[in-house]
């Protein structure tokens, strides 16, 4: 078995077939992903007893002859901020580093449901803050494709776990960007779903109103497969919602001829040379697979940037005040008075990314503050809402680059906020809208970096999304 090229369907029909063993696969996913994560620091963690006995329950439905799953016997890695029984959930802070959780995600319990083989834990910028996977407190995560340069975030473990082969599939969460540009950075595909489509229950939380799980996959079938698995209404989510959730995967192959595609001017005025090239590549695609492509418009772009890191920081401030020493998290040593105790615990406890944002947020919801800004920056994110309602009225999807520039290297933008912040221009504003989205692989740059082309729908269109991107795969990409 070549862990590192299995996709869904192959590992059912090895176990309908008997080929091997769901034990057996674990076990060979386990030592492959345990010898190769020192190159690449994908996962803080591993939970082989976990593994193996998910595995077990497998083979016992094989051997009784009972359906398998949707993913029977799939190796799946999950971000660490995503809650995991009785298996250390760190959210890639010094201050969770022993949690243990006591329930699941929701998210989790379906996979495990549908017969999925949980190898470990990914490594994360923490509490999901960062474009780099440089500020989790137990070390950067290194792209698979050059060791040299970041693999994205936040959830660049899990973007690159999927890449180097060590998980088939992978869960990540993405707040205004994170799942979409690991999955451009790595060269696989990543989905955002709508706001609402799969709970949050479970998720350690970053920005509530943002905040949303994914899954990553080497190609979209497997996507869409995971994605099936996880979606739905859930009772203990109120945020989520009550929207039927189609076959994606029956539905894939209905082919896209007359599909009105738009490319937002906006997004491809600065585009740099080799990204904005593979883009117009694809697109060309496209057009041969019978789309229909024209120009939108999305003003308020601009003002993204701003709107979400105060919006996003708000919320960052206030889900983030519950560290505090007293309950789950480590506690300073040095505190005579409680008030040290929680100024010395978060003092050392976070790291340098989360005490920007927390001040950050703090700030815009002050007093003498709020109007001026939190407020305004909710009604600048009804505007980016309103955009692509109106272009919705003329396309069906959107077509655009997830980054202006591919993987950049370790150190490079980590000593400036702002630049680094400007890495999500083009996935923010999907993420305000609460639009699904989606990266694939759009080709590769000459110095051999890949470059994802960013799918955007209508909310609740996955479908529409993703038989786009089925298409653009199968046709092979901006080299058809």
């Amino acid at each position: 078995m070549e862990i590192a090229r299995l996709t869904i369907p192959q590992i059912l029909e090895g176990l309908r077939r008997r080929q091997f063993r769901a034990v057996e696969l674990a076990s060979q996913a386990l030592r492959f992903a345990q010898a190769e994560n020192p190159k690449t620091n994908a996962y803080l963690h591993f939970c082989p007893e976990r593994a193996i006995a998910a595995a077990r329950k497998v083979d016992e439905a094989v051997e009784q002859g009972q359906p398998l799953g949707p993913l029977a016997g799939v190796p799946v890695a999950v971000k660490d901020v995503i809650l995991t029984k009785g298996v250390r959930t760190t959210a890639g802070s010094r201050l969770l580093a022993n949690y243990i959780p006591p329930y699941d995600a929701t998210a989790v319990v379906r996979l495990e449901e549908a017969g999925a083989v949980i190898l470990g834990k990914t490594n994360c910028d923490e509490f999901a803050m960062g474009s780099s996977n440089e500020n989790s407190a137990f070390g950067a995560v290194r792209n698979p494709v050059d060791p040299e340069r970041v693999p994205g975030g936040s959830s660049g473990g899990s973007g690159a776990a999927v890449a180097q082969g060590t998980a088939v599939v992978a869960l990540g969460s993405d707040t205004g960007g994170s799942i979409r540009q690991p999955a451009s950075f790595c060269g696989v595909v990543g989905i955002t779903p709508t706001y609402g489509r799969v709970s949050r229950y479970g998720l350690i939380a970053f920005a509530s109103s943002l905040d949303r799980i994914g899954p990553f996959a080497r190609n979209v079938r497997d996507a869409a497969v995971l994605l099936g698995v996880i979606a739905g209404r859930d009772e203990r989510d109120a945020t989520s919602a009550f929207a039927p959730v189609p076959d994606y995967t029956a539905q894939l192959e209905g082919g896209v001829r007359g599909v009105r595609v738009g490319l937002p001017r906006e997004y491809f005025r600065d585009l740099s040379s080799e990204t904005g090239e593979r883009i117009l590549r694809g697109v060309e695609t496209l057009k041969k697979l019978g789309c229909e492509i024209s120009d939108v418009s999305l003003p308020t772009t601009d003002y993204a940037i701003a709107c979400y890191y105060i919006l996003c920081t708000a919320e960052a401030s206030s889900n983030l005040a519950r560290y505090d020493g007293v309950r789950y998290t480590m506690r300073s040593k040095e505190a005579s008075t409680l008030i040290d105790m929680y100024r010395n615990t978060r003092g050392e406890g976070f790291g340098a990314e989360c005490k920007r944002r927390i001040m950050l947020g703090t700030y815009v919801l002050s007093a003498g503050y709020y109007d001026a800004y939190y407020l305004k920056a909710q009604k600048v994110r009804t505007l980016v809402a309103r955009d692509f309602a109106q272009a919705f009225e003329k396309v069906d999807a959107i077509v655009a680059p997830v980054s202006p520039f591919p993987a950049f290297k370790l150190g490079e933008k980590i000593a400036d906020p702002l630049e680094m912040y400007l890495s999500d221009i083009y996935t923010i504003t999907g993420s305000l809208a609460g639009l699904p989205c989606m990266s694939v692989p759009c080709g590769r740059t000459a110095s051999g970096l890949p470059v994802g082309m960013q799918i955007l729908t209508r909310h609740f269109d996955e479908l529409g999304m993703l038989r786009l991107a089925y298409a653009f795969e199968q046709a092979g990409g901006p080299e058809a």
